[in-house]
Formats: C-alpha cells, structure tokens, sequence
C-alpha cells in the first residue's frame, strides 16, 4: 500500500474528506470503519431512522442511502482509473441521486446490511491492487484524482457522514 495522498491527487473541495483520515494504512482503515460504522448503524433503531433535523433535510435512511451511493460511485471511479481507463468519468449529483432513490421505502436494516456489502466489495478491490495502480489518475467531474485519492475519500465521506448523524440527528433524537 503506498501512503497518504499528495495534495495535487485530488480537487481541493475533497480535502474535508481526505483530512479526516490521519493512517498512512487506508486498508487498516476501510477496515476497521466496516466494523465500527455497522456497530454505530445498527444501534439505531427502525423508527429513529425516519428522523430529519430540519424539513428540508434528508432522513437517516437518506443520509445512508447516499453513502452507500457515494461509496459505489468512488469506487467505480477507482476501478476505471486502476484499470487504465482514458476517458473521463462525468461527474454524479447527489439530490438527483436521493429524490429517485426511494431510500425511505427500504428498512434501515437493509441499508446497514448495503453498507455492509458495498463496504466489503470496496476492501476486496483495493486488497488486490497492484502497487503501480495507486497513484493512476483519471478525470471525474472535471478534476483529476488518483486511485489512492479516491481510497481516502470513500473513508474520509464516511467519517464525515457518521460525524453528521451522531451530531445533527442522534443528538436530537430518543
């Protein structure tokens, strides 16, 4: 595994994800999150999961489903650049995404155990890349990032998602 990503591997808007993670061992990381976040998520009940902050605000259940979401397009992008893919990647609207998703239809159970999944899918992927594959970069959303980039921006969205629901919503909610 090669370290922490370089400034220039990545647009600077996704510095808030990457600064959350502190390792040098991403693996480590993406590891221990797929135990610790699926601990945190499962102790939140069926009906606190429907809860939003404020009305305009998505649910719990939302909130999952985006990550779970974001995980799948991050890691779509690392797959396509590791590969050597040249063409640029488009770039992925997050409320397009949540109003046709139907994330509160599903039971909160349901998106744990897709956490869990995509999560696990993601650990697969990047145990099994060659070390020269890291640091191949490609275009998404009009900005170049590296594979290694893109490792600590699926751990840092979670992090940062997983801060946001134990302080807007699990503080607000029984």
């Amino acid at each position: 595994m090669i370290g922490r990503p370089e400034a220039n591997e990545a647009a600077p808007s996704y510095s808030l994800y990457i600064d959350r993670i502190s390792s040098d061992d991403i693996e480590a990381v993406l590891e221990s999150q797929l135990i610790d976040t699926v601990n945190f998520l499962q102790a939140i009940s069926e009906e606190q999961s429907h809860y939003r902050y404020a009305p305009d605000k998505w649910s719990m259940r939302q909130l999952l489903n985006h990550v779970n979401d974001g995980e799948r397009v991050f890691l779509f992008r690392a797959v396509w650049f590791a590969r050597g893919f040249p063409d640029e990647l488009p770039g992925y609207d997050q409320e397009v995404a949540a109003a046709t998703a139907n994330a509160d239809d599903y039971s909160w159970a349901s998106h744990v155990q897709d956490f869990r999944a995509v999560r696990e899918s993601t650990l697969t992927f990047f145990r099994n890349l060659p070390d020269d594959a890291w640091l191949r970069s490609g275009i998404a959303s009009g900005n170049r990032v590296t594979v290694r980039a893109l490792a600590y921006i699926l751990a840092g969205h979670v992090a940062h998602h997983t801060a946001v629901l134990e302080e807007k919503y699990l503080t607000k909610v029984a």
